[in-house]
């Protein structure tokens, strides 16, 4: 863990637990991996994670995603890369991490990823 970040699953472990177990159900979710950790890479650049970040872009990597197409993840809405599914999934995701502004409305609704 980064320097920089506070020892979250010592200082909360029952929080960090919690997280744990949202992260391996969504692991075993119909989403798949991949899709998964595209939706947190996303969410890293965001927050501004460098930890996450890294960590993330390595899992894709292992996974087999084309280094072009993590590149331009911050452009995923201009670019032709990714699937209707990935759009769905991934414009759901940033209005849900930016709920403050964007009070996650349904036009962004967890069903338009199926």
């Amino acid at each position: 863990m980064s320097n920089t970040r506070l020892p979250y699953g010592e200082l909360s472990p029952v929080a960090y637990e919690n997280l744990l177990s949202a992260y391996r159900s969504l692991d075993q979710s119909s989403l798949g991996r991949r899709l998964v950790e595209l939706i947190y890479l996303r969410v890293s650049q965001i927050n501004g994670c460098a930890f996450c970040l890294q960590n993330h872009a390595a899992t894709l990597r292992e996974l087999g995603e084309e280094t072009h197409k993590l590149d331009s993840l911050a452009g995923w809405q201009v670019s032709e890369l990714y699937s209707a599914r990935e759009r769905a999934a991934l414009a759901w995701a940033e209005a849900v991490t930016r709920i403050s502004e964007t009070q996650a409305p349904d036009t962004h609704s967890p069903v338009e990823m199926t």
